[in-house]
């Protein structure tokens, strides 16, 4: 599915990741890339495969994660687990400070990146306090789907389990099978080899 992430634009340089420095290791399907509550020195790019944190939604090639280290944030905020068998790049978090003091094309690109991902980690937040489980539900299902206001009518996406989505909405594997329930009856999406999520999905944020 073709990509409509506004972020990515601003790390279009980076493909191979080599410019980054740092070292690459090799992640099973499903494996710990680190936990809640560890140590935050490092932060990471992901140059095959994908990553699930549990605050906050997938991400993908060439994205980073981890970097709220940058932010001042001491430990991890959210457990990383390796989507598929992945290929990422850890970065030291004194390098990367050292990168974005430079001035260049590179830093300004990774400034922009960065200041992006923050603003997307405090709407989480906000969104975890003002958002009801399962309009917090319709939001994941819509951005994993990539559908944008202005986007297709309909969008599929692989089956994800409902622990997973359960992880990432922060409530229970019980509620979200009660609320995917209650969408498909709706017909807000529907089961049809994948995951077929509408932009009808969009009547759940209106509520309340």
């Amino acid at each position: 599915m073709k990509r409509t992430d506004q972020r990515a634009s601003h790390l279009a340089g980076f493909s191979s990741g080599t410019s980054l420095g740092g070292s690459v290791s090799r992640y099973r399907d499903k494996q710990n890339i680190y936990k809640q509550g560890a140590p935050a020195y490092t932060l990471f790019y992901i140059q095959e495969g994908g990553v699930r944190l549990t605050t906050r939604t997938k991400h993908q090639v060439h994205d980073f994660f981890g970097e709220l280290c940058l932010a001042g944030y001491p430990l991890r905020v959210s457990t990383a687990v390796a989507l598929t068998a992945s290929s990422i790049r850890t970065i030291k978090k004194e390098k990367m400070l050292g990168m974005l003091r430079r001035g260049n094309k590179v830093s300004n690109s990774l400034v922009a990146y960065l200041l992006s991902s923050v603003k997307k980690y405090g709407d989480h937040v906000a969104e975890l306090l003002t958002s009801s489980a399962e309009q917090r539900l319709a939001r994941v299902l819509l951005r994993l789907a990539h559908l944008g206001k202005k986007g297709p009518a309909v969008a599929e996406i692989p089956k994800i389990s409902h622990q997973v989505l359960a992880e990432m909405v922060g409530t229970t594997r019980q509620r979200v099978n009660l609320f995917m329930n209650r969408f498909r009856k709706r017909g807000f999406i529907d089961y049809n080899g994948g995951l077929e999520v509408r932009q009808s999905l969009r009547k759940v944020l209106r509520k309340h």
